[in-house]
């Protein structure tokens, strides 16, 4: 990974692109995080940080001249807070291949007033229910999201869903995010509720007081040490015999009603309503409507 710094930025590649924007180009340099962007002085209409690996999209200067920022193919998972004071001219956001998850994250996009096309494409975000609703509802200047133009029958379904106080709600239950993971926590709580049984612990104790030589004291101490548990092996053992013998009383029993449901097949068969019939040939087309 590459550190970017003022030096890095003095080096690029800088040109004016094919719709005659003046061009940033830190494309592929595989930078963690944004920062040191007042070294561009504010020169540039579009950054290109394509094919990095930047996690969170935050630490901007203030970039009155921006315009356009390409961050596909990164690691985003979160976009920063007060991004309107920061990229003020903001009207281009393209995000496609990153890891935004939930709703909620695209929630700081909201105050991003000018911003008029944003790409999502490939992030799990799109794949949740009310997706391209929702940020419609969110930044209702939008014209273009996923390269896909803004009708105006989708403006008035989003008005429509996330208006007054039940469409609120609504926005608000499907925008919530899901817990952070702390590393470390989810191992310890599993250690907590893995320990040993009451059976594990009388199955030690009897063990040390059946031992004979020290050898053999040796020999538990080695398997307590290595999870395991002297006469675990034998109590699961048992306890698959039964489940053996179980299974081996309901194959039986299965057998017995087989006549019955084969006889009783042709009967359902002739029972069958016919529009049954007609609504099994509809679903595919509903479904896919």
């Amino acid at each position: 990974m590459v550190k970017l710094s003022a030096e890095l930025i003095e080096q690029a590649a800088q040109y004016t692109n094919p719709v005659r924007d003046r061009e940033l180009d830190l494309r592929g340099y595989k930078i963690p995080v944004l920062e040191n962007l007042g070294a561009t002085l504010d020169q540039f209409d579009t950054i290109d940080f394509s094919d990095n690996e930047v996690r969170k999209m935050d630490g901007f200067p203030l970039l009155k001249r921006l315009k356009t920022l390409l961050m596909n193919n990164n690691r985003i998972c979160r976009v920063g807070e007060n991004l309107e004071h920061a990229l003020p001219s903001l009207s281009e956001l393209v995000l496609t291949n990153n890891n935004i998850q939930e709703l909620g994250d695209l929630d700081p996009l909201a105050s991003v007033k000018t911003l008029s096309l944003l790409s999502l494409l490939r992030n799990p975000v799109t794949n949740k229910k009310h997706y391209r609703l929702y940020v419609i509802s969110k930044i209702p200047q939008i014209r273009v999201l996923d390269f896909q133009k803004v009708k105006l029958k989708e403006r008035q379904e989003a008005e429509k869903m996330f208006k007054g106080k039940r469409g609120a709600q609504l926005a608000k239950d499907i925008a919530k995010r899901t817990k952070t993971f702390t590393p470390g926590v989810a191992v310890q709580l599993e250690k907590k509720k893995t320990g040993p049984s009451q059976a594990d612990v009388e199955a030690v104790k009897n063990a040390i007081a059946n031992a004979s030589s020290l050898a053999e004291v040796e020999r538990l101490k080695g398997m307590l040490q290595a999870g395991q548990i002297p006469g675990r092996d034998l109590r699961q053992g048992s306890g698959e015999i039964v489940e053996e013998e179980e299974e081996d009383e309901e194959e039986e029993d299965t057998e017995q009603m087989e006549t019955h449901v084969d006889g009783d097949a042709g009967e359902q068969m002739t029972e069958r309503n016919p529009e049954d019939d007609e609504d099994m040939v509809q679903e595919p087309h509903v479904n896919g409507s």
